[in-house]
C-alpha cells in the first residue's frame, strides 16, 4: 500500500530529526548584543524615542513639580476623575493635596488612569508594567488616557535588561502578565488608516521625576 502524504511528511520529519546538520555559520557570535550601546544618556534617549511614537514626556525636577504639572494638565484637559489604585500614589496625592484622585473600580467614568511602572525601556521608548503592580491589568488599558509616574532610577536601556530586572525583582517568580506599552494604542487594520486608542489608551503621558522614588 502506498504511504499517504501525511505518512511521507512525518517520515521526512523523523529522518530530519535523527540526522544532524552541520552549523552553516560555525563562527557566528550569538552572544554579542544586536543593537549598539547607548550613545547618549538614557533619559534623553527615552524622551526622544517616546516622543517619536506620539507619547507625551513631561520632565519633573521632583515630586512637587510632578503634582504641579499634573494639576496644570488636568485643568487644561478638564479631567475631574483620575483613577489610581496603588497605595504609593494615593499617599503621595494626599500629602500633596491633589483633589482629582478617584480610587473606585468604576473605570467607565475615568478621564484618565495613573500608575507606576516596572521600568522604562530607553531604546524603544517603551513602558513596562506588570500584573504584580497594584494597578493590575485595568488601569493601563481601560481609561482613555494612561498617565505614568516614573523615576530616573527606573531607566533601563534595552528590553532584555528590562525583563531581567523584573524577574530579579520578584526573585524569579515572573508576573503572569508583563505588558510592554510603546506609545498610545494604535491600529491601521482598516484601509491602512492609523487610528489611535483602538485597543487601549489614545494618549500616554510619562511624568519623569529626576529623583529616586521611595
Amino acid at each position: 500500500m502506498e504511504p499517504t502524504s501525511k505518512e511521507r511528511i512525518l517520515k521526512n520529519i523523523r529522518r530530519g530529526l535523527i540526522q544532524s546538520t552541520d552549523q552553516p555559520f560555525p563562527n557566528l557570535e550569538t552572544a554579542a548584543p544586536v543593537y549598539p550601546a547607548a550613545g547618549d544618556t538614557l533619559d534623553v534617549i527615552f524622551a526622544e524615542k517616546f516622543s517619536d511614537i506620539q507619547g507625551n514626556f513631561i520632565y519633573c525636577e521632583d515630586e512637587k513639580a510632578f503634582i504641579d504639572n499634573l494639576n496644570t494638565l488636568a485643568d487644561d484637559k478638564k479631567w475631574n476623575n483620575i483613577f489610581a489604585w496603588e497605595y504609593f500614589l494615593q499617599d503621595l496625592f494626599q500629602q500633596k493635596g491633589f483633589r482629582k484622585l478617584r480610587v473606585g473600580n468604576n473605570l467607565d467614568k475615568a478621564d484618565a488612569g495613573i500608575s507606576l511602572c516596572e521600568c522604562l525601556v530607553a531604546r524603544t521608548g517603551s513602558i513596562l508594567v506588570s500584573s504584580r503592580q497594584l494597578s493590575g491589568r485595568s488601569i493601563p488599558i481601560f481609561p482613555p488616557v494612561h498617565l505614568v509616574l516614573a523615576y530616573n532610577t527606573q531607566l533601563i536601556y534595552d528590553l532584555k535588561e528590562a525583563i531581567q530586572s523584573v524577574t530579579d525583582r520578584y526573585n524569579g517568580n515572573t508576573p503572569s502578565m508583563i505588558s510592554i506599552a510603546t506609545g498610545p494604542s494604535r491600529t491601521a487594520d482598516i484601509e491602512k488608516t492609523l487610528v489611535l486608542g483602538a485597543h487601549g489608551p489614545k494618549e500616554v503621558y510619562v511624568f519623569f521625576v529626576d529623583q529616586p522614588g521611595d
